[in-house]
Protein backbone atom coordinates (compact mmCIF):
# COMPACT_ATOMS: atom_id res chain seq x y z
CA UNK A 1 0.00 0.00 0.00
CA UNK A 2 1.10 3.96 -0.36
CA UNK A 3 0.29 5.43 2.63
CA UNK A 4 0.35 9.06 4.40
CA UNK A 5 0.93 9.61 7.91
CA UNK A 6 -0.56 12.26 10.07
CA UNK A 7 0.95 13.54 13.10
CA UNK A 8 5.01 12.80 12.89
CA UNK A 9 5.58 12.69 17.15
CA UNK A 10 7.16 9.53 18.72
CA UNK A 11 3.99 7.17 17.85
CA UNK A 12 4.04 8.28 14.05
CA UNK A 13 7.96 7.18 13.62
CA UNK A 14 6.70 3.70 15.60
CA UNK A 15 4.25 3.26 12.82
CA UNK A 16 6.58 4.19 10.50
CA UNK A 17 9.49 2.06 11.75
CA UNK A 18 7.01 -0.95 12.04
CA UNK A 19 5.88 -0.68 8.26
CA UNK A 20 7.25 -3.96 6.02
CA UNK A 21 9.01 -3.45 2.36
CA UNK A 22 6.03 -3.67 0.72
CA UNK A 23 4.77 -0.60 1.60
CA UNK A 24 5.55 2.74 0.75
CA UNK A 25 4.82 6.34 2.91
CA UNK A 26 3.85 9.21 -0.14
CA UNK A 27 2.98 11.52 2.33
CA UNK A 28 3.60 12.81 6.11
CA UNK A 29 1.84 15.73 7.82
CA UNK A 30 2.32 17.67 10.83
CA UNK A 31 1.52 20.86 11.80
CA UNK A 32 4.97 21.17 13.35
CA UNK A 33 6.70 21.02 9.94
CA UNK A 34 10.16 20.36 11.30
CA UNK A 35 8.28 17.09 13.08
CA UNK A 36 7.63 15.94 9.39
CA UNK A 37 11.17 17.17 7.95
CA UNK A 38 13.07 15.01 10.39
CA UNK A 39 10.49 12.12 10.08
CA UNK A 40 11.31 12.03 6.40
CA UNK A 41 14.86 11.27 6.60
CA UNK A 42 13.71 8.12 7.07
CA UNK A 43 10.88 7.87 4.40
CA UNK A 44 13.11 9.14 1.40
CA UNK A 45 10.88 10.30 -1.27
CA UNK A 46 7.67 11.46 0.90
CA UNK A 47 6.51 14.73 0.36
CA UNK A 48 6.32 16.74 3.77
CA UNK A 49 3.37 18.69 4.47
CA UNK A 50 1.71 20.50 7.42
CA UNK A 51 -1.64 20.50 6.15
CA UNK A 52 -3.13 17.29 6.70
CA UNK A 53 -6.25 17.56 4.64
CA UNK A 54 -3.26 17.78 1.66
CA UNK A 55 -2.24 14.47 2.68
CA UNK A 56 -5.42 12.92 2.80
CA UNK A 57 -6.56 13.75 -0.10
CA UNK A 58 -3.67 12.80 -2.36
CA UNK A 59 -4.69 10.04 -5.07
CA UNK A 60 -2.21 7.39 -4.84
CA UNK A 61 -2.40 7.07 -0.78
CA UNK A 62 -4.16 3.89 -0.38
CA UNK A 63 -4.39 4.00 3.47
CA UNK A 64 -3.57 6.92 6.30
CA UNK A 65 -2.20 6.43 9.61
CA UNK A 66 -3.49 8.73 11.98
CA UNK A 67 -0.97 9.24 15.30
CA UNK A 68 -2.25 13.02 16.90
CA UNK A 69 -3.34 13.71 19.94
CA UNK A 70 -6.58 12.55 20.96
CA UNK A 71 -8.55 16.00 19.84
CA UNK A 72 -7.63 15.51 16.02
CA UNK A 73 -8.31 11.21 15.29
CA UNK A 74 -11.62 11.87 14.89
CA UNK A 75 -11.46 14.63 12.91
CA UNK A 76 -9.02 13.12 10.57
CA UNK A 77 -10.17 9.63 10.48
CA UNK A 78 -13.54 11.35 9.23
CA UNK A 79 -11.67 12.98 6.84
CA UNK A 80 -10.01 10.23 5.62
CA UNK A 81 -13.16 7.76 5.39
CA UNK A 82 -14.98 10.70 3.13
CA UNK A 83 -11.85 10.39 0.91
CA UNK A 84 -11.93 6.71 0.39
CA UNK A 85 -8.68 5.71 2.40
CA UNK A 86 -8.33 2.86 4.29
CA UNK A 87 -7.41 4.29 8.36
CA UNK A 88 -4.97 3.06 11.09
CA UNK A 89 -6.33 5.34 14.20
CA UNK A 90 -4.26 5.50 16.80
CA UNK A 91 -6.54 4.85 20.52
CA UNK A 92 -8.50 5.86 21.63
CA UNK A 93 -9.90 6.94 18.16
CA UNK A 94 -11.92 9.67 19.60
CA UNK A 95 -11.91 11.82 22.93
CA UNK A 96 -15.36 10.73 23.44
CA UNK A 97 -17.78 8.21 22.42
CA UNK A 98 -19.84 10.68 20.53
CA UNK A 99 -16.99 11.83 18.29
CA UNK A 100 -17.04 8.25 16.62
CA UNK A 101 -20.50 7.86 16.05
CA UNK A 102 -20.93 9.89 12.78
CA UNK A 103 -17.58 7.54 11.35
CA UNK A 104 -18.79 4.16 11.90
CA UNK A 105 -22.20 4.50 9.31
CA UNK A 106 -19.55 6.04 6.90
CA UNK A 107 -17.39 4.01 6.98
CA UNK A 108 -19.55 0.93 6.20
CA UNK A 109 -20.93 3.01 3.84
CA UNK A 110 -17.94 3.79 1.81
CA UNK A 111 -16.44 -0.01 2.36
CA UNK A 112 -13.15 1.10 3.98
CA UNK A 113 -11.57 -0.54 6.55
CA UNK A 114 -11.02 1.28 9.84
CA UNK A 115 -8.43 -0.30 12.44
CA UNK A 116 -8.08 1.35 15.79
CA UNK A 117 -4.61 0.72 17.45
CA UNK A 118 -4.81 -1.14 20.13
CA UNK A 119 -1.75 -3.10 19.47
CA UNK A 120 -1.57 -4.93 23.00
CA UNK A 121 -3.30 -7.23 21.16
CA UNK A 122 -0.87 -8.18 18.95
CA UNK A 123 1.76 -8.80 22.10
CA UNK A 124 3.44 -12.37 21.63
CA UNK A 125 2.12 -13.26 25.40
CA UNK A 126 -1.29 -12.16 24.55
CA UNK A 127 -1.36 -13.90 21.37
CA UNK A 128 -0.58 -17.36 23.34
CA UNK A 129 -2.88 -16.54 26.32
CA UNK A 130 -5.76 -16.42 22.93
CA UNK A 131 -4.64 -19.67 21.86
CA UNK A 132 -4.90 -21.49 25.12
CA UNK A 133 -8.33 -19.52 25.81
CA UNK A 134 -9.55 -21.65 22.15
CA UNK A 135 -8.15 -24.71 23.25
CA UNK A 136 -10.23 -24.66 26.14
CA UNK A 137 -8.38 -25.73 28.75
CA UNK A 138 -8.92 -22.74 31.10
CA UNK A 139 -12.63 -23.67 31.54
CA UNK A 140 -15.21 -20.94 31.75
CA UNK A 141 -13.51 -17.94 32.16
CA UNK A 142 -14.43 -16.40 35.64
CA UNK A 143 -12.48 -12.74 36.23
CA UNK A 144 -10.10 -10.55 35.14
CA UNK A 145 -7.51 -8.85 37.12
CA UNK A 146 -5.34 -5.96 35.78
CA UNK A 147 -3.42 -3.17 36.45
CA UNK A 148 -1.33 -0.80 34.48
CA UNK A 149 0.93 1.99 35.07
CA UNK A 150 3.73 4.75 34.85
CA UNK A 151 5.22 7.59 36.62
CA UNK A 152 5.33 10.26 34.04
CA UNK A 153 8.36 12.72 34.02
CA UNK A 154 9.11 16.29 34.81
CA UNK A 155 6.26 18.72 33.69
CA UNK A 156 4.28 15.76 33.05
CA UNK A 157 0.75 18.02 33.82
CA UNK A 158 2.10 20.85 31.49
CA UNK A 159 1.98 18.18 28.80
CA UNK A 160 -1.02 17.75 26.20
CA UNK A 161 -2.68 14.39 28.01
CA UNK A 162 -3.57 17.06 30.98
CA UNK A 163 -5.36 19.10 28.75
CA UNK A 164 -8.89 17.86 28.93
CA UNK A 165 -10.04 19.72 25.74
CA UNK A 166 -7.43 18.05 23.78
CA UNK A 167 -7.07 14.62 25.56
CA UNK A 168 -10.75 13.97 26.33
CA UNK A 169 -9.66 12.93 29.93
CA UNK A 170 -6.89 11.34 31.74
CA UNK A 171 -5.28 8.13 32.47
CA UNK A 172 -8.19 6.07 32.64
CA UNK A 173 -8.53 7.47 28.98
CA UNK A 174 -4.49 7.12 28.37
CA UNK A 175 -3.63 3.17 29.53
CA UNK A 176 -7.09 2.63 30.49
CA UNK A 177 -8.19 1.50 27.48
CA UNK A 178 -5.82 -0.89 26.91
CA UNK A 179 -6.90 -2.61 30.22
CA UNK A 180 -10.77 -2.36 28.84
CA UNK A 181 -9.95 -3.27 25.51
CA UNK A 182 -8.20 -6.30 26.45
CA UNK A 183 -10.80 -7.18 29.19
CA UNK A 184 -13.53 -7.07 26.26
CA UNK A 185 -11.57 -9.74 24.40
CA UNK A 186 -11.46 -12.24 26.55
CA UNK A 187 -14.58 -11.74 28.52
CA UNK A 188 -17.02 -9.90 26.13
CA UNK A 189 -19.51 -7.07 26.52
CA UNK A 190 -19.52 -5.50 29.85
CA UNK A 191 -23.13 -4.50 31.11
CA UNK A 192 -22.19 -2.88 34.39
CA UNK A 193 -19.69 -0.23 35.25
CA UNK A 194 -18.58 1.14 38.34
CA UNK A 195 -15.48 3.09 38.90
CA UNK A 196 -13.40 5.76 40.08
CA UNK A 197 -11.06 8.34 39.47
CA UNK A 198 -8.89 10.52 41.42
CA UNK A 199 -5.87 12.87 40.96
CA UNK A 200 -3.84 12.01 43.73
CA UNK A 201 -0.18 13.31 42.44
CA UNK A 202 -0.10 15.89 39.40
CA UNK A 203 -1.12 18.85 39.46
CA UNK A 204 -3.71 18.95 36.58
CA UNK A 205 -7.61 18.73 35.75
CA UNK A 206 -7.37 15.32 34.93
CA UNK A 207 -7.10 12.21 36.49
CA UNK A 208 -4.26 10.30 37.45
CA UNK A 209 -5.47 7.42 38.66
CA UNK A 210 -8.46 5.33 37.22
CA UNK A 211 -10.01 1.83 39.19
CA UNK A 212 -12.79 -0.08 37.74
CA UNK A 213 -15.34 -2.85 38.53
CA UNK A 214 -16.41 -4.18 35.41
CA UNK A 215 -19.11 -7.15 35.19
CA UNK A 216 -20.91 -9.45 31.98
CA UNK A 217 -24.40 -10.24 31.98
CA UNK A 218 -22.64 -13.93 32.75
CA UNK A 219 -21.50 -12.42 36.12
CA UNK A 220 -17.85 -12.41 35.20
CA UNK A 221 -16.01 -9.42 36.60
CA UNK A 222 -13.02 -7.45 35.30
CA UNK A 223 -10.98 -5.40 37.97
CA UNK A 224 -8.62 -3.03 36.75
CA UNK A 225 -6.22 -0.19 37.54
CA UNK A 226 -4.68 2.36 35.59
CA UNK A 227 -2.17 4.79 36.95
CA UNK A 228 0.12 7.79 36.33
CA UNK A 229 1.60 7.20 39.75
CA UNK A 230 3.41 4.04 39.55
CA UNK A 231 7.19 5.36 40.22
CA UNK A 232 8.33 1.65 38.91
CA UNK A 233 6.64 0.92 35.54
CA UNK A 234 3.87 -1.56 35.64
CA UNK A 235 1.71 -4.10 33.49
CA UNK A 236 -0.27 -6.99 34.95
CA UNK A 237 -3.03 -8.85 33.27
CA UNK A 238 -4.52 -12.35 35.03
CA UNK A 239 -7.29 -14.11 33.28
CA UNK A 240 -8.40 -16.82 35.86
CA UNK A 241 -10.51 -19.77 34.71
CA UNK A 242 -12.85 -22.15 36.71
CA UNK A 243 -9.07 -24.96 35.49
CA UNK A 244 -6.72 -22.78 34.89
CA UNK A 245 -5.12 -19.06 34.99
CA UNK A 246 -2.93 -17.17 33.18
CA UNK A 247 -0.71 -14.16 34.41
CA UNK A 248 0.70 -11.72 31.56
CA UNK A 249 3.78 -9.43 33.19
CA UNK A 250 5.45 -6.58 31.54
CA UNK A 251 5.56 -5.38 28.23
CA UNK A 252 9.57 -5.12 27.44
CA UNK A 253 11.61 -2.02 27.98
CA UNK A 254 11.07 -0.23 30.90
CA UNK A 255 7.88 -2.60 31.77
CA UNK A 256 10.41 -5.41 32.04
CA UNK A 257 10.57 -8.81 30.17
CA UNK A 258 7.32 -10.02 28.79
CA UNK A 259 6.22 -12.98 30.25
CA UNK A 260 3.50 -15.62 30.48
CA UNK A 261 2.61 -17.78 33.08
CA UNK A 262 0.18 -20.71 32.83
CA UNK A 263 -1.21 -22.48 35.93
CA UNK A 264 -2.88 -25.53 35.08
CA UNK A 265 -5.04 -26.86 38.28
CA UNK A 266 -4.50 -30.95 38.99
CA UNK A 267 -7.01 -32.71 39.78
CA UNK A 268 -5.91 -33.25 43.72
CA UNK A 269 -6.04 -29.69 43.46
CA UNK A 270 -2.69 -28.22 45.07
CA UNK A 271 0.41 -26.34 43.78
CA UNK A 272 -0.78 -26.59 39.86
CA UNK A 273 1.19 -27.32 36.92
CA UNK A 274 3.36 -24.55 35.86
CA UNK A 275 4.75 -23.30 31.98
CA UNK A 276 5.98 -20.29 31.53
CA UNK A 277 6.75 -18.16 28.79
CA UNK A 278 9.22 -15.73 28.01
CA UNK A 279 9.58 -13.06 25.31
CA UNK A 280 12.55 -11.07 25.50
CA UNK A 281 13.08 -9.52 22.27
CA UNK A 282 11.78 -6.14 20.46
CA UNK A 283 8.35 -5.40 20.40
CA UNK A 284 7.29 -6.57 17.52
CA UNK A 285 3.39 -5.46 17.99
CA UNK A 286 3.21 -2.44 16.25
CA UNK A 287 4.62 -4.40 12.79
CA UNK A 288 2.34 -7.70 13.56
CA UNK A 289 -0.64 -5.31 14.20
CA UNK A 290 0.11 -3.10 10.94
CA UNK A 291 0.38 -6.25 9.12
CA UNK A 292 -3.29 -7.99 10.40
CA UNK A 293 -4.58 -4.17 9.08
CA UNK A 294 -3.05 -4.72 5.73
CA UNK A 295 -4.25 -8.38 5.54
CA UNK A 296 -7.54 -7.29 6.40
CA UNK A 297 -7.71 -5.04 3.71
CA UNK A 298 -6.17 -7.27 0.87
CA UNK A 299 -9.30 -9.90 2.24
CA UNK A 300 -11.77 -7.28 1.82
CA UNK A 301 -12.85 -7.71 5.60
CA UNK A 302 -13.57 -5.85 8.63
CA UNK A 303 -11.02 -4.55 10.84
CA UNK A 304 -9.73 -6.70 13.52
CA UNK A 305 -10.19 -4.24 15.95
CA UNK A 306 -13.09 -1.77 14.53
CA UNK A 307 -14.51 1.42 15.39
CA UNK A 308 -17.24 -0.37 17.31
CA UNK A 309 -14.87 -1.74 20.18
CA UNK A 310 -13.35 1.66 20.73
CA UNK A 311 -16.93 3.12 21.18
CA UNK A 312 -17.48 0.63 23.99
CA UNK A 313 -14.58 1.01 25.53
CA UNK A 314 -15.15 5.02 25.14
CA UNK A 315 -18.42 4.74 26.32
CA UNK A 316 -16.87 2.79 29.52
CA UNK A 317 -14.82 5.51 30.07
CA UNK A 318 -17.36 8.22 30.03
CA UNK A 319 -19.92 6.06 32.10
CA UNK A 320 -17.17 6.75 34.86
CA UNK A 321 -16.40 10.20 33.99
CA UNK A 322 -20.15 11.12 34.16
CA UNK A 323 -20.47 9.43 37.70
CA UNK A 324 -17.42 11.28 39.05
CA UNK A 325 -19.22 14.64 37.20
CA UNK A 326 -22.36 13.79 39.42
Amino acid sequence: MKLAIVGCGLIGAKRLRSLGPDHTVVALADPVAARAQALAAQARGAAVLTDWRAAVERADVDAVIVSTSNDALATVTAAAVDAGKHVLVEKPAARNPDELVPIIPAAEKRGVCVHVGFNHRYHPAFQQARKLLASGTLGPLMFIRARYGHGGRIGYDKEWRAKPEVSGGGELLDQGVHLIDLSRWFLGDFTEVQGHIATFFWDMPVEDNGFLLLKTAAGQVAWLHATWTEWKNTFSFEISGRDAKLHIEGLGGSYGVERLAYYKMKPSMGPPETTIWEYPGEDNSWRDEFEAFAQAIAAGASAPVTLRDAHAALTIVHRVYAASRR
